[in-house]
């Protein structure tokens, strides 16, 4: 479901040569990746064709693929993806496929989108270097183009949310801007017909307590941000990594479930605690002096493979390890011979906090209102995109040990900006982050630190997106959760 901001065509070295507080290792020089350039076939992620490979994948081609990720800092863009509920207006139902089928239509044919098939269904909408696709309990992303100011980046969001609620308003559908669905039981969900959803779904129903519900009811917003080098991905990853419970409570926004309160803020993070903790999670890795693009292939090389796609069929892998794939290993699939195509598939099965593509995708926040959809991307780009910003948080979590990340990442979602952290409340650190943000937005020199002020209160106050909608249901709602339905509707 990840927007790519890389170009494998243009690749870059840059060695910041910036004080590094964790004294990584040497960085590999960033080239472009032999992979991607003519060894096989590179086919889009969302191609169901086999690729045929001229030569074998090796471990190399792996560590090439996020090398081939690297670019210039005058070339790095802002990626946005954000999922949103549908649900019937009069009913406040899950809306059905058939609904979702005619929205895509509709959508495709007033506003010029491609459409996406498969086995002669609507799955998707292309256009340009954006696309509209489906999660899988009908939740509808918007994955935008990679640009270059927060301006367009809420331009492009603002234009998407009118042109599906123009559509979906005739179809007497709407959306809903919140982490969790609050209202319909798992039962209720409708199931999209996606052939990579079926494996998904059994793996989670195997491999951890919460099952698909973190799936089919969750929904989040996040931004991909660009990396220059070896160097410079670190860097990002282990900030990231360690504020990414700081972003889920400042954007906290699921406290309901199945039409009361669920005892969380956010209810969505919580759930990928209990999710495959293989796959899921902190990394504790990201911090190791042995950190670096290698790294991240072995973790992900040692982990099952969920399915592999071949002339538009899915193929069930049973377990086996992406290693044993590359290996021969997998005695069915003997005849498949593995593609950066597998590859990049692969990695989108993963989901930590932070996930290592060619760019770093930022997982920690809830979906919500279209201020908040524009806050977060202005929060990691103030914080990652200028150097001294980013000089002054890993300064700042220098010395968080492990068991600190980990207390926060599992106790954030029940008491959010509240929770004690050294003796303090964790608002005062998201204070200190927020305000470096704006520094590093001012310093970017595009006007964007506007973009911050939907947060700005809920950093000074401590409170919420979901305290406040806890307080209106415990108030004027009369503790009807009808109400977010028009609360919280885009």
């Amino acid at each position: 479901m990840a927007l790519l901001l890389s170009s494998s065509g243009i690749v870059a070295v840059i060695n910041s040569g910036a004080y590094v507080s964790f004294s990584p290792k040497q960085s590999l020089t960033c080239k472009r990746s032999k992979v991607v350039a003519g060894n096989q076939v590179n086919m889009p992620t969302s191609s169901a064709s086999s690729v045929v490979a001229t030569k074998p994948l090796t471990k190399e081609d792996l560590i090439a693929y996020f090398a081939s990720g690297c670019k210039p800092k005058e070339m790095w863009r802002i990626g946005t993806e954000h999922e949103k509920f549908g649900f019937e207006v009069k009913t406040l139902r899950p809306i059905k496929y058939e609904q979702i089928t005619a929205l895509l239509n509709g959508i495709a044919e007033r506003y010029g989108w491609d459409k996406v098939m498969e086995k002669e269904r609507i799955i998707g909408l292309k256009q340009g270097m954006r696309s509209i696709s489906l999660e899988p309990g009908g939740q509808l992303e918007l994955s935008g183009a990679p640009l270059e100011t927060l301006h367009q980046t809420c331009d492009e969001i603002r234009s998407h949310l009118h042109e599906v609620k123009t559509v979906a308003e005739e179809l007497e559908i709407g959306f809903l801007g919140i982490g969790y669905e609050p209202k319909s039981s798992l039962e209720d969900v409708t199931i999209v017909p996606k052939g990579r959803f079926h494996f998904i779904t059994d793996h989670l129903t195997r491999a951890s307590t919460t099952g698909p519900d973190v799936f089919f009811r969750t929904c989040t917003v996040q931004v991909n941000l660009d990396y220059s080098s070896e160097t410079d991905m670190i860097r990002k990853f282990r900030a990231s990594l360690a504020l990414q419970p700081v972003a889920t409570a400042i954007f906290a926004n699921s406290p309901f479930s199945n039409g009361k309160p669920n005892g969380f803020l956010s209810v969505r993070s919580h759930m990928y605690i209990d999710s495959d903790k293989k796959r899921t999670g902190m990394i504790p890795f990201v911090f190791d002096d042995s950190f670096g693009f290698e790294r991240y292939v072995e973790y992900a090389l040692d982990l099952p493979m969920l399915f592999l796609i071949r002339n538009e069929s899915y193929l069930d892998c049973k377990g086996m390890t992406f290693r044993d794939f590359m290996s021969g290993k997998i005695s069915h699939l003997s005849d498949e011979q593995p593609t950066i195509n597998d590859w990049e598939i692969h990695l989108g099965t993963i989901y930590p906090e932070v996930r290592l593509k060619r760019y770093l995708e930022m997982r920690g926040a809830d979906g919500g209102p279209l201020g908040m959809l524009c806050a977060l991307p202005a929060f990691w780009v103030g914080l990652l995109y200028d150097e001294d910003s980013l000089q002054a948080v890993l300064d700042m979590i220098y010395d968080w040990t492990p068991e600190e990340r980990e207390m926060l990442r599992t106790q954030v979602p029940i008491t959010g900006l509240k929770t004690m952290f050294r003796d303090i409340p964790l608002r005062h650190v998201a204070e200190d982050l927020l305000k470096l943000a704006k520094d590093g937005l001012e310093r970017r020199g595009y006007n964007e630190t506007g973009f911050l002020n939907a947060v700005t209160e809920v950093v000074k106050t401590g409170v919420t997106p979901a305290e406040k909608l806890l307080k209106l249901y415990n108030g004027e709602w009369g503790q009807n959760i009808d109400h977010v339905f028009q609360g919280l509707r885009y």
